[in-house]
């Protein structure tokens, strides 16, 4: 489902009644010695920042450097995401949408928070938020500038709702200063953002 026409911050307000009772449990747990939080905490971001995003990263730079990939993807994404060995848990059903220089794409999912982990891991609160899920259908442009996106006007702006059947894969605009640079190199220009359409790639931090 496409329309062509709030990012809030990761505070408890827009956790849904689960997500409070497993905050409130992992609390408890913490206090008793149970769980050591910290090492909880590496395990989901490890789930929510580098396994599975890193997943559709890898998809999204062989499509920047394979235009046979990329037309595959394009047309069956769930067989070219699995020729890579990205299969599971919602991630069976894949639809790809591709940004260019005229069109840019957002997913959202406005009746719960349908995402596709295989290829990017766990979904952050914001996805899951009533504001994000109600303003990116209403209000998109408002919304990337949340994030710190800005677009031009002549830019159209396309939001696919996610559903329990159909989970969207956003494949940026490759940007040109990515040019010479090998596949390895390409996915690690590609964030989780810019796979949702949240975001732009972005060059990876230079290590000291």
């Amino acid at each position: 489902m496409t329309h062509d026409h709030d990012h809030n911050a990761d505070d408890h307000s827009n956790l849904s009644e689960t997500e409070t009772r497993v905050l409130a449990l992992k609390t408890v747990l913490s206090q008793k010695g149970h769980i050591d939080p910290d090492a909880l905490d590496v395990l989901i971001d490890t789930y929510q920042n580098k396994i599975g995003p890193r997943n559709g990263a890898r998809v999204v730079a062989r499509a920047w450097m394979d235009p046979a990939y990329r037309q595959w993807l394009l047309e069956d994404a769930t067989a070219a995401i699995a020729s890579l060995g990205y299969t599971g848990r919602q991630g069976e059903h894949m639809v790809a949408v591709e940004n260019t220089s005229s069109v840019h794409n957002m997913v959202v999912c406005t009746l719960c928070s349908c995402y596709p982990v295989t290829v990017l891991g766990l979904p952050p609160v914001w996805y899951k938020s009533a504001p994000y899920r109600s303003r990116a259908v209403k209000e998109p442009r408002g919304v990337l500038s949340d994030f710190g996106v800005t677009l031009l006007e002549s830019i159209a702006i396309r939001v696919w709702d996610s559903t329990a059947e159909i989970r969207y894969l956003v494949i940026p605009l490759r940007p040109a200063e990515t040019i010479h640079l090998q596949e390895d190199e390409l996915a690690a220009w590609v964030t989780r953002d810019s796979m949702i359409g949240t975001g732009l790639p972005t060059a990876p931090a230079v290590k000291p």
